[in-house]
């Protein structure tokens, strides 16, 4: 639900700024019109994320026993997945941003950011114990603090009155500090290790609103990431997964 709500908002966005209605608006007094020709200005933003992962799994992976070495916290003589899905949650991005003015509609945006959020992956286990089968759900929580270092083309669509649409399109590195796969294990508990670092593609949407001291905006975007993040370490949670990138949805609020 939460991702269908995410993509009906994002949609809703773009729906918005490309509506002819907008035009139809009457001529206000603008605020601050001489704002966008300055060579660069700077501001800070406030957004809630929603970190996501994109599974592939295995081809037959169901059908593979995995022995108790390779399951030592689930207390068994052998287990098989059935199944895996992630649970996403909400977190929260604060960021700095720096804008140089390349022309009339193009900006060029360096928007060094600290994300922070959480993942699950959870699994459905069939375990056998002297005999006795059950079925069991396991779950791996994964938090997650990113330092991002995002580069965007902003293309700004025309001004009418004191609100501006705009696209943006650009990359990102990401740096996850709480990634660690060297974690010890604690009472023989297996964690689900990701690598540190990532590089992501990123598209979004927003608008612009001139006020009579500063420039306020509202963003939707999504970051992609373009490289397989899980360590992998020859257990029940790890072997199944033959691709495992991370996904973000962004809602922020600009301030410039």
């Amino acid at each position: 639900m939460r991702r269908k709500a995410i993509t009906i908002i994002f949609a809703i966005v773009l729906i918005a700024l490309m509506s002819p209605g907008v035009h139809a608006q009457r001529l206000k007094v603008r605020n601050l019109p001489a704002y966008d020709l300055a060579p660069y200005h700077f501001g800070f933003i406030l957004g809630m994320n929603q970190m996501l992962f994109s599974i592939r799994t295995t081809p037959g992976f169901q059908n593979v026993t995995y022995s108790s070495l390779q399951t030592p916290d689930l207390y068994s003589d052998s287990a098989r997945l059935l199944g895996l899905e992630h649970k996403p949650a909400f977190g929260f991005t604060i960021g700095i941003v720096s804008n140089l003015r390349l022309a009339e509609s193009f900006d060029l945006r360096f928007v060094p950011s600290l994300s922070f959020g959480e993942r699950d992956l959870e699994y459905s286990i069939i375990t056998n114990f002297e005999g006795e089968r059950d079925q069991i759900l396991v779950n791996k929580k994964m938090q997650s603090t990113f330092v991002e270092f995002p580069l965007h083309i902003k293309y700004k669509g025309s001004r009418l009155n004191n609100v501006r649409p705009y696209w943006l399109a650009g990359a990102k590195y990401a740096i996850d500090l709480a990634s660690d796969s060297k974690k010890k294990e604690e009472n023989n508990n297996i964690y689900v290790a990701l690598n540190r670092s990532d590089l992501y593609g990123e598209l979004g949407a927003g608008f612009d609103f001139y006020t009579t001291f500063f420039k306020f905006g509202i963003e939707l975007k999504m970051s992609y990431g373009l490289s397989d993040i899980l360590k992998r370490e020859g257990n029940i949670y790890t072997g199944a997964v033959d691709r495992l990138n991370s996904k973000l949805f962004l809602l922020s609020f600009t301030f410039e």
